[in-house]
């Protein structure tokens, strides 16, 4: 059971994956917060009997650092001391004592690989894990909404090929690219899915040719890191309709762009009153990390 937060509401999915089957979406409900974060784990704690679930939840935007670095050239149990030695100038908080998390990413064959590194401030993960203490919820994961969002993206993907996943979310868009199920590119766009829905026809246009850009710029610039990865087309996810915004970027961009569907990668035969949510971003981040625990 995933529960995160999103602005002020908390979003929760049951996701069940089975081996060569459909993830089964079992739940997905969003609650307003009515006083703070802990109250609201409380009450669902009781109201939707969280505390028989495994949990996983997401830091925020601010609360961690995402950094992509190269490969650390040491053993594997030497690695998180390597890794802190190396951050220590790149964060604002104390990297001793920091929570840190290491995620490889494919490399070109023939050169040497990298990592995604995330790191977050110890106050920050005891909070979020004090909070659910406090609720008595079993926290079994904390994730990141990158690699939430590529647990989504890899259900996407051809076979050998990339994939791009744009997430569009009040008050930024956030893209991955996506290989063999492993995250390989992640970047933020300030760019509003409200902006791009405006009913001023020059501002949303405005809006359009400027996210395009930026995703033309980001796939040009992939393109020559990852010359070995293909990339099959971009799918798009947003909370507003997303016709008019996937028509205007396939028109500005080389590759197919296509509406998230998620009915054509998971199950929701047991939440028939959530077949609206299926091209939407609405629970998405939710979903991904529910599909299986942090990296």
């Amino acid at each position: 059971m995933a529960v995160v937060r999103r602005d002020e509401r908390l979003d929760i999915a049951h996701v069940i994956s089975t081996a060569g089957q459909r993830p089964k979406i079992k739940a997905l409900e969003s609650f307003k917060l009515e006083r703070d974060e802990l109250d609201a784990l409380s009450r669902l704690a009781q109201g939707k009997q969280l505390k028989r679930f495994r949990c996983t939840t997401l830091l925020v935007e601010g609360e961690y650092q995402l950094a992509q670095l190269d490969a650390l050239n040491v053993p594997d149990e030497e690695r998180l001391q390597a890794l802190r030695w190396r951050l220590k100038d790149m964060v604002d908080f104390p990297v001793e004592s920091a929570a840190l998390g290491v995620v490889d990413f494919p490399s070109q064959p023939g050169r040497p690989g990298g990592i995604f590194a995330v790191a977050a401030a110890q106050d920050v993960v005891g909070q979020r894990m004090a909070a659910f203490d406090q609720a008595k919820l079993r926290l079994e994961a904390i994730d990141i909404p990158e690699l939430a969002l590529r647990n989504v993206a890899a259900l996407f993907e051809e076979s050998n090929r990339g994939l791009a996943f744009l997430a569009l979310s009040k008050g930024a868009s956030l893209l991955t690219i996506t290989y063999q199920g492993e995250l390989c590119l992640s970047r933020r766009i300030e760019m509003s899915p409200e902006a791009l829905a405006s009913e001023d026809p020059e501002r949303r246009q405005q809006m359009l040719e400027r996210l395009a850009l930026e995703l033309q710029r980001t796939l040009d610039t992939f393109d020559r890191q990852y010359s070995f990865i293909s990339v099959s087309r971009l799918m798009v996810a947003t909370e507003y309709d997303s016709a008019g915004l996937v028509a205007g970027l396939a028109d500005n961009l080389y590759v197919p762009v296509q509406a998230m569907d998620l009915a054509q990668v998971v199950d929701f035969d047991s939440l028939p009153e959530l077949r609206q949510l299926e091209r939407q971003a609405q629970g998405l981040l939710a979903i991904g990390a529910a599909l299986r625990p942090a990296a």
